[in-house]
Protein backbone atom coordinates (compact mmCIF):
# COMPACT_ATOMS: atom_id res chain seq x y z
CA UNK A 1 0.00 0.00 0.00
CA UNK A 2 1.63 3.45 -1.26
CA UNK A 3 0.42 6.55 -2.54
CA UNK A 4 0.66 7.22 -6.43
CA UNK A 5 -0.73 10.70 -6.62
CA UNK A 6 -2.69 13.66 -4.58
CA UNK A 7 -5.95 15.55 -5.53
CA UNK A 8 -4.10 18.82 -4.10
CA UNK A 9 -2.03 20.83 -7.35
CA UNK A 10 -0.15 23.41 -6.17
CA UNK A 11 -0.47 26.81 -7.17
CA UNK A 12 3.52 27.65 -8.05
CA UNK A 13 6.66 26.06 -9.16
CA UNK A 14 7.82 23.70 -6.19
CA UNK A 15 11.74 24.22 -7.32
CA UNK A 16 12.86 23.45 -4.25
CA UNK A 17 11.13 20.18 -3.96
CA UNK A 18 12.23 19.63 -7.19
CA UNK A 19 15.63 20.88 -6.34
CA UNK A 20 16.05 18.79 -3.30
CA UNK A 21 14.67 15.41 -5.43
CA UNK A 22 17.55 16.17 -7.99
CA UNK A 23 20.64 16.37 -5.32
CA UNK A 24 19.44 13.23 -3.32
CA UNK A 25 19.20 11.14 -7.31
CA UNK A 26 22.80 12.88 -8.27
CA UNK A 27 24.75 12.25 -4.64
CA UNK A 28 23.04 8.56 -4.92
CA UNK A 29 24.34 8.16 -8.61
CA UNK A 30 28.09 9.52 -7.46
CA UNK A 31 28.77 6.57 -5.55
CA UNK A 32 26.42 3.56 -5.34
CA UNK A 33 26.39 2.40 -9.01
CA UNK A 34 29.20 -0.41 -9.13
CA UNK A 35 29.69 0.46 -5.67
CA UNK A 36 31.08 -2.89 -3.46
CA UNK A 37 30.23 -3.33 -0.31
CA UNK A 38 33.50 -1.96 1.09
CA UNK A 39 32.85 1.38 -0.58
CA UNK A 40 29.41 2.05 0.18
CA UNK A 41 31.13 1.42 3.73
CA UNK A 42 33.11 4.10 3.60
CA UNK A 43 29.86 6.63 2.42
CA UNK A 44 27.73 5.54 5.33
CA UNK A 45 30.31 5.15 8.11
CA UNK A 46 31.89 8.99 6.74
CA UNK A 47 28.81 10.82 5.61
CA UNK A 48 26.15 8.52 7.62
CA UNK A 49 24.45 9.49 10.89
CA UNK A 50 26.36 6.71 13.50
CA UNK A 51 24.45 7.39 17.28
CA UNK A 52 26.57 6.23 19.11
CA UNK A 53 29.57 9.26 17.54
CA UNK A 54 26.54 11.99 16.80
CA UNK A 55 28.73 13.75 14.97
CA UNK A 56 26.71 17.30 14.04
CA UNK A 57 27.26 17.43 10.59
CA UNK A 58 25.92 14.32 9.70
CA UNK A 59 22.51 15.30 11.09
CA UNK A 60 22.32 16.80 7.85
CA UNK A 61 24.54 14.97 5.32
CA UNK A 62 22.29 11.76 6.17
CA UNK A 63 19.46 13.04 4.59
CA UNK A 64 20.85 13.11 0.97
CA UNK A 65 22.21 9.03 1.36
CA UNK A 66 20.18 6.14 0.53
CA UNK A 67 20.93 2.81 0.42
CA UNK A 68 19.48 1.42 -2.56
CA UNK A 69 17.22 2.10 -5.58
CA UNK A 70 14.11 1.21 -4.22
CA UNK A 71 15.54 3.41 -1.20
CA UNK A 72 15.44 6.16 -3.01
CA UNK A 73 12.55 5.63 -5.39
CA UNK A 74 10.29 5.83 -2.62
CA UNK A 75 11.42 8.33 -0.57
CA UNK A 76 11.63 10.88 -3.87
CA UNK A 77 7.51 9.40 -4.59
CA UNK A 78 6.43 10.57 -1.26
CA UNK A 79 8.59 13.87 -1.56
CA UNK A 80 6.82 14.85 -4.88
CA UNK A 81 3.68 14.19 -4.14
CA UNK A 82 3.32 15.87 -0.69
CA UNK A 83 6.47 18.65 -0.98
CA UNK A 84 5.06 20.56 -3.59
CA UNK A 85 1.98 21.71 -1.53
CA UNK A 86 3.98 22.41 2.01
CA UNK A 87 6.15 24.75 -0.51
CA UNK A 88 3.13 26.29 -1.23
CA UNK A 89 2.06 27.40 1.78
CA UNK A 90 5.71 28.04 3.35
CA UNK A 91 7.16 29.52 0.24
CA UNK A 92 10.49 28.60 -0.90
CA UNK A 93 13.04 29.90 1.46
CA UNK A 94 10.44 28.69 4.83
CA UNK A 95 9.87 25.10 2.99
CA UNK A 96 13.94 24.66 2.56
CA UNK A 97 14.21 25.52 6.37
CA UNK A 98 11.52 23.10 7.34
CA UNK A 99 12.68 20.24 5.46
CA UNK A 100 16.25 20.51 6.80
CA UNK A 101 15.13 20.95 10.75
CA UNK A 102 12.69 18.05 10.43
CA UNK A 103 15.63 16.06 8.95
CA UNK A 104 17.64 17.40 11.85
CA UNK A 105 14.94 16.59 14.74
CA UNK A 106 14.38 12.73 13.26
CA UNK A 107 17.52 11.95 13.47
CA UNK A 108 17.54 13.04 17.23
CA UNK A 109 14.94 10.96 17.53
CA UNK A 110 16.49 7.94 16.26
CA UNK A 111 19.83 9.00 18.51
CA UNK A 112 17.75 9.03 21.52
CA UNK A 113 16.42 5.78 21.08
CA UNK A 114 19.32 4.15 20.09
CA UNK A 115 22.06 6.06 21.29
CA UNK A 116 24.42 3.20 21.32
CA UNK A 117 24.27 1.94 18.05
CA UNK A 118 27.10 1.90 15.68
CA UNK A 119 25.10 1.57 12.39
CA UNK A 120 24.55 4.45 10.23
CA UNK A 121 21.17 5.93 9.69
CA UNK A 122 20.62 7.47 5.71
CA UNK A 123 18.04 8.39 3.92
CA UNK A 124 15.34 10.66 3.66
CA UNK A 125 12.72 8.93 5.43
CA UNK A 126 12.73 10.69 8.32
CA UNK A 127 12.52 14.20 6.76
CA UNK A 128 9.80 13.07 4.39
CA UNK A 129 8.08 11.86 7.34
CA UNK A 130 8.12 15.44 8.55
CA UNK A 131 6.46 16.87 5.03
CA UNK A 132 3.81 14.29 5.72
CA UNK A 133 3.35 15.77 9.19
CA UNK A 134 2.90 18.57 8.56
CA UNK A 135 0.85 18.18 5.07
CA UNK A 136 -1.37 16.14 7.12
CA UNK A 137 -2.11 19.34 9.74
CA UNK A 138 -2.95 21.65 6.44
CA UNK A 139 -5.11 19.00 4.77
CA UNK A 140 -6.12 16.52 6.66
CA UNK A 141 -9.23 15.12 3.96
CA UNK A 142 -6.97 16.09 0.21
CA UNK A 143 -7.25 13.14 -1.33
CA UNK A 144 -4.96 10.96 -2.33
CA UNK A 145 -4.87 8.05 -4.51
CA UNK A 146 -3.51 4.94 -2.49
CA UNK A 147 -2.12 1.76 -4.65
CA UNK A 148 -3.17 -1.53 -2.49
CA UNK A 149 -1.67 -4.69 -3.78
CA UNK A 150 -3.19 -8.18 -2.42
CA UNK A 151 -1.11 -10.59 -3.97
CA UNK A 152 -2.71 -10.88 -7.60
CA UNK A 153 -5.39 -8.15 -6.97
CA UNK A 154 -4.42 -4.32 -7.71
CA UNK A 155 -7.30 -1.61 -6.49
CA UNK A 156 -6.09 2.28 -6.84
CA UNK A 157 -8.31 3.81 -4.00
CA UNK A 158 -8.65 7.56 -3.15
CA UNK A 159 -8.63 7.68 0.46
CA UNK A 160 -8.45 11.07 2.50
CA UNK A 161 -5.11 12.09 3.84
CA UNK A 162 -5.69 11.46 7.24
CA UNK A 163 -6.75 7.99 7.08
CA UNK A 164 -3.52 7.12 4.76
CA UNK A 165 -0.93 8.90 6.78
CA UNK A 166 -2.63 8.36 10.57
CA UNK A 167 -1.83 4.61 9.40
CA UNK A 168 1.37 5.16 8.02
CA UNK A 169 2.47 6.86 11.24
CA UNK A 170 0.86 4.26 13.60
CA UNK A 171 2.87 1.45 11.86
CA UNK A 172 5.34 3.34 12.36
CA UNK A 173 4.80 4.08 15.90
CA UNK A 174 4.03 0.36 16.75
CA UNK A 175 7.46 -1.02 14.80
CA UNK A 176 9.52 1.79 16.63
CA UNK A 177 8.19 -0.24 20.11
CA UNK A 178 8.99 -3.97 18.63
CA UNK A 179 12.19 -3.23 16.89
CA UNK A 180 15.30 -4.97 18.18
CA UNK A 181 18.21 -2.10 19.56
CA UNK A 182 21.30 -2.12 17.38
CA UNK A 183 20.64 -4.45 14.60
CA UNK A 184 19.65 -2.03 12.34
CA UNK A 185 16.92 -2.48 9.31
CA UNK A 186 14.40 0.46 9.26
CA UNK A 187 14.78 3.80 11.26
CA UNK A 188 11.13 3.57 12.61
CA UNK A 189 12.05 6.34 15.54
CA UNK A 190 13.67 8.99 12.67
CA UNK A 191 10.00 8.04 11.05
CA UNK A 192 7.89 8.87 13.78
CA UNK A 193 9.75 11.61 15.09
CA UNK A 194 10.11 13.25 11.40
CA UNK A 195 6.45 13.23 11.34
CA UNK A 196 5.82 14.45 15.00
CA UNK A 197 8.35 17.69 14.49
CA UNK A 198 6.56 18.16 10.94
CA UNK A 199 3.49 18.49 12.70
CA UNK A 200 4.91 21.30 15.34
CA UNK A 201 7.07 23.06 12.96
CA UNK A 202 4.04 23.24 10.36
CA UNK A 203 2.23 24.95 13.48
CA UNK A 204 2.86 28.20 12.62
CA UNK A 205 1.70 28.41 8.87
CA UNK A 206 -0.99 26.50 10.34
CA UNK A 207 -1.95 29.67 12.63
CA UNK A 208 -1.44 32.27 10.29
CA UNK A 209 -3.96 30.34 7.82
CA UNK A 210 -6.67 30.93 10.59
CA UNK A 211 -6.02 27.84 12.25
CA UNK A 212 -9.63 26.10 13.34
CA UNK A 213 -11.14 28.26 11.37
CA UNK A 214 -9.09 27.81 8.22
CA UNK A 215 -10.13 24.01 8.89
CA UNK A 216 -13.87 25.37 9.72
CA UNK A 217 -13.43 27.46 6.08
CA UNK A 218 -12.18 24.53 3.94
CA UNK A 219 -13.26 21.37 5.90
CA UNK A 220 -9.54 20.17 6.31
CA UNK A 221 -9.61 20.26 2.09
CA UNK A 222 -7.39 22.10 -0.08
CA UNK A 223 -8.33 25.61 -0.10
CA UNK A 224 -8.39 25.32 -3.86
CA UNK A 225 -10.23 23.70 -6.59
CA UNK A 226 -9.02 19.39 -6.32
CA UNK A 227 -7.64 17.86 -9.33
CA UNK A 228 -9.90 15.47 -10.60
CA UNK A 229 -8.25 11.94 -12.31
CA UNK A 230 -9.98 8.86 -14.31
CA UNK A 231 -9.66 5.83 -11.44
CA UNK A 232 -10.64 2.25 -13.67
CA UNK A 233 -10.86 -0.48 -11.87
CA UNK A 234 -7.31 -2.76 -11.88
CA UNK A 235 -6.96 -5.74 -11.65
CA UNK A 236 -5.73 -9.27 -13.16
CA UNK A 237 -7.90 -10.34 -16.01
CA UNK A 238 -9.71 -13.36 -15.60
CA UNK A 239 -9.28 -16.30 -17.97
CA UNK A 240 -12.40 -18.51 -18.72
CA UNK A 241 -11.82 -21.78 -18.67
CA UNK A 242 -12.53 -23.53 -22.29
CA UNK A 243 -15.27 -25.97 -22.74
Amino acid sequence: MFPIRDHNPSERVAYVTYAIMALNILIFLSYFPGANDRSLAEVFYGWGLVPAISEPSTFLTSQFLHGGWMHLAGNMLFLFIFGDNLEDEMGHTGFLLFYLASGVAAAYAQVMIEPASTVPVVGASGVIAGVMGGYLLLFPKARVDVLIILVIIFRILPLPAWIMLGLWFGFQVVSAGLATPGTGGVAYAAHAGGFIAGVVFTLPVWLRLGGPAFWNRTSGHPDHPEARYRIGRTSVPRVRRRR
